[in-house]
């Protein structure tokens, strides 16, 4: 669906720039609640998954730090993330032996029965792209790393815009 008729946009965007930016957001939010719907059964978020996927792929004890420079969300929490999953005794916590003041992270065996099951489901993340071919993809791809490329224009004062009518 065209995003106009998606958020029913009445006036024309002020450019081609400004209704990317609108449909990449609100794609972002339609891609996240397809893949809530996905992890809802399992009692984690989408999140809580990045944190078990990351573990797993370090195959042994990962530090919360190294957890943090890997997620996708850099501004979750990950102490309470990993808090979270430690209640659903999903993830084991020790003391790093080299640093004391971090905390290493390990799957439990529920914890890999879990990522066992979300294996044989997470291909259901790959389908909500489906109508894209595999090259569609890749430059889907390639231009979202050229987004985040452009290095941000930044002022030397904050810009401020008075709102208030002054009729």
């Amino acid at each position: 669906m065209d995003i106009k008729k998606a958020i029913q946009q009445k006036r024309p965007f002020r450019n081609a720039h400004h209704q990317a930016m609108v449909n990449l957001l609100f794609t972002n939010n339609w891609t996240r609640d397809h893949i809530k719907s996905i992890f809802k059964p399992f009692g984690i978020t989408a999140q809580q998954y990045n944190v078990l996927r990351i573990i797993t792929g370090a195959q042994g004890p990962i530090s919360t730090l190294t957890i943090r420079e890997r997620l996708l969300d850099k501004m979750a929490d990950t102490s309470r993330l990993v808090d979270r999953l430690f209640q659903k005794d999903l993830v084991t916590r020790t003391e790093n032996k080299k640093d004391k003041r971090l905390v290493d992270v390990s799957l439990t065996e529920d914890g890999k029965i879990l990522m066992q099951k979300l294996e044989k489901i997470t291909p259901k993340l790959d389908h909500l792209y489906d109508n894209l071919t595999e090259e569609e993809a890749e430059t889907l791809s390639k231009l979202l790393d050229k987004i985040r490329q452009a290095q941000p224009t930044t002022t030397e004062k904050p810009i401020t815009i008075d709102i208030r009518d002054n009729d």
